[in-house]
């Protein structure tokens, strides 16, 4: 019966995220051959030909404003896709160490409160990515029928010379510089859907995978000050159970290190790339509003709403991690640690200092990424958009 329980608690924390990360060769957990490798280059592939077609049409100068900025949104992904597939395929061992250690944490559950307390952050990790990411998959989708249904209405005849056709991904005057036939659109659509697909799991995948096994490390601190709080100073072997205690709270510390060591570089280009494109499309969105054009409201909001999912969930989760690594002080605080032993209070007092600096999710090693950054990302773009929008005014 607890073999079949734990499986299971396996399975659900784990296996949408195996799902999503496996086509492109970046989950922890698999054999790292050159299937694998292929994956990861597919992938890789995949998101910098997103990146090269959009350059490419802004390069060649036949695109309007809106097809510019989706050029440099798909620009942006493309670039975030990359360098975090290449980063998490060459960095893989700080994620690799952090899912095997989730998976040795659900073999070894020792009572009912704890596994409910892993399943829910395996719940709130599975809710809020796959949420993520299910609504940027029907975005994908979204901008791949759109240029079927234009073309079905228009029953334009795909051979004439002086059809102007759309694209998933903004590419007509470069499929036309190569001299891509015609003839087979709908099958160019598919494919630049699969492209599109690919180059979001690369990039919000990503985000999904790492964000997880933050929440699970957050889960596994949660513990950790349940027993602190509740250590028994009567117990017999109080010494040994009390070392056991600190020994978990130092892996725990080098657990959640290797996380944020991995992020940090991405992290700092993720919040540039994201602020600068709120920027963006909020005057995007606000010009449409101008001039009620609703598909442009439309698909504003939609890409609004992606780039703030990334950027709310990686300050929340952050949020979080830091609280969690600092209140293992205060439970220390709340439990009766004026009657521990002498040789167990000397221990108490280095854990009360290395709450100080607790670990925290950092973008380039000097921004915490928190919910006070994210305010302030928010009212900094907030308020060159108001800029914008005056200007526009004027």
């Amino acid at each position: 019966m607890a073999n079949e329980r734990w499986k299971d608690d396996i399975a659900y924390a784990m296996t949408p995220f195996k799902l999503i990360t496996w086509p492109i060769g970046v989950w922890p957990l698999q054999v790292y051959n050159i299937y694998s490798l292929l994956r990861c280059v597919l992938g890789t592939c995949c998101a910098s030909l997103v990146v090269i077609l959009s350059f490419m049409e802004i390069y060649l100068g036949c695109t309007d404003v809106e097809q510019n900025i989706d050029c440099l949104m798909l620009i942006c992904c493309g670039v975030l896709g990359v360098l975090k597939t290449t980063r998490f395929r060459i960095y893989a061992n700080s994620l690799i160490n952090n899912y095997k250690s989730a998976l040795n944490d659900y073999l070894t559950i020792v009572n009912r409160k704890e596994r409910d307390i892993m399943r829910k952050h395996a719940f709130i990790g599975r809710y809020l990515c796959c949420s993520m990411l299910c609504f940027s998959y029907f975005s994908c989708l979204i901008y791949a029928i759109i240029p079927l249904m234009n073309y079905d209405q228009g029953n334009r005849n795909v051979t004439d010379e002086d059809t102007i056709l759309m694209y998933t991904v903004p590419s007509r005057c470069t499929l036309e510089y190569f001299k891509f036939p015609k003839s087979i659109y709908r099958i160019t659509i598919l494919i630049e859907e699969f492209i599109m697909i690919l180059t979001t799991t690369a990039n919000l995948g990503n985000d999904a995978l790492f964000l997880n096994i933050t929440l699970h490390v957050c889960g596994q601190v949660n513990i950790l000050r349940i027993n602190f709080t509740n250590f028994d100073v009567t117990s017999p072997q109080k010494y040994k159970r009390f070392n056991t205690l600190i020994q978990r709270h130092q892996y725990l510390i080098r657990l959640a290190r290797e996380l944020a060591d991995l992020i940090s570089f991405i992290l700092l280009i993720e919040l540039f790339i994201i602020s600068i494109l709120l920027c963006i499309m909020g005057f995007q969105f606000t010009l449409a509003l101008k001039v009620n054009d609703t598909f442009m409201v439309g698909k504003s909001l939609m890409v609004l709403s992606a780039f703030l999912s990334q950027l709310t969930l990686y300050s929340v989760i952050g949020n979080y991690l830091r609280s969690e690594m600092e209140e293992i002080g205060l439970s220390i605080y709340q439990s009766t640690w004026y009657s521990y032993p002498k040789e167990i209070t000397k221990n108490v007092i280095y854990i009360l200092m290395q709450t100080k600096s607790p670990i925290a999710l950092e973008a380039g090693k000097f921004v915490i990424v928190n919910l006070s950054t994210y305010m302030s990302i928010l009212k900094t773009s907030f308020s060159y958009l108001s800029v914008l929008r005056i200007m526009l005014e004027v």
